[in-house]
């Protein structure tokens, strides 16, 4: 399917968008890593409205994935082919209701830890090691530094394939390690956090700490996707790669960090074949040394080039 397909069967419906579906267009740009090929289509929903119309108008034959900040992203070399959606503008609103924090799915993590250290609710800090968006937060049980996404949400809305807006609780989640169990065509639009009375200072105390921890040993500088792989049971993914002997292992222009072993990097001209090849390198080392099989946590969406 070319993106010439796509118009005709969206043009009906585009003229009532009030979001932006753009053809072709670059992806790499809105990824961490800066790699990849084009979606056939992008499309920005204005709001939840937005989105829900334009899915259930949407032909079921066209594919679509969501991205958010990109931070834990790998879009391949050939593009991404159906409708890529991007929540932005229209969910980035943040909302504080007493000990609780409700938050639109494109808003930074950071910027919900932040928001409740203003409000003097504690629990949520641990968001500021997450570097993502809420929306992805939600679809894969993010967590930093002792706590987890499951921890602290209440409830969140979702938008299904057809269009139709969903409420769940927490436990419709069906969250366990890194792992959401929502339906897989769940567009995350929001969520409501629950916090408690805490004391300001100490609340930011704490998120310093968070920020010191990272700078000193994550390459938060480098075009990178966060956490590689998933921590194994009873294991960290870090020590097994060291123990493999990658660290500093170089495909093409991707790296394992010498800093933190369970973070790749682009040196500044690796392609994406190059960063899931070193990935995928990475994990057979560390299964001929360890007998652990790694699971990948980045995301890796599209199709290799032609």
């Amino acid at each position: 399917m070319t993106s010439s397909d796509i118009t005709p069967e969206l043009k009906s419906c585009a003229l009532r968008l009030r979001g932006r579906l753009l053809p072709n267009e670059p992806l790499a740009p809105l990824t961490w890593f800066r790699v990849g090929g084009p979606a056939q289509a992008l499309f920005m929903p204005e709001d939840e409205a937005d989105l829900a119309y334009f899915l259930s108008l949407l032909p079921a034959d066209i594919p679509v994935t969501v991205v958010g900040l990109g931070s834990n992203l790998i879009v391949r070399d050939g593009g991404v082919p159906g409708v890529v959606v991007r929540l932005g503008r229209g969910f980035n609103e943040i909302k504080v209701e007493g000990t609780r924090i409700v938050a639109g799915a494109a808003v930074p993590d950071v910027k919900v830890a932040r928001a409740a250290q203003e409000a003097g609710l504690a629990g949520l800090s641990f968001l500021r090691g997450i570097p993502g968006a809420i929306g992805g937060a939600l679809r894969m049980n993010g967590g930093a530094y002792g706590r987890e996404t499951k921890d602290a949400l209440v409830a969140a809305r979702a938008v299904d394939r057809l269009g139709r807006v969903h409420m769940l609780s927490n436990a419709d989640m069906h969250y366990s390690y890194r792992h959401c169990g929502a339906p897989e065509d769940f567009i995350f639009t929001e969520a409501t956090f629950q916090g408690t009375a805490g004391d300001r200072a100490a609340i930011a105390g704490e998120m310093e700490q968070i920020t010191e921890s990272r700078e000193a040993t994550q390459p938060i500088k480098s075009r990178t996707g966060g956490s590689t792989f998933k921590n194994p049971p009873g294991r960290k993914a870090w020590e097994l790669i060291a123990a493999a002997g990658c660290r500093g292992l170089l495909v093409g222009d991707a790296q394992v960090s010498e800093l933190h072993c369970n973070f790749l990097i682009n040196r500044g001209g690796a392609t994406a074949a190059d960063i899931e090849t070193l990935g995928e390198t990475v994990r057979r080392r560390v299964k001929e040394a360890s007998g652990v099989e790694l699971e990948w946590e980045i995301r890796r969406i599209g199709v290799p080039p032609a």
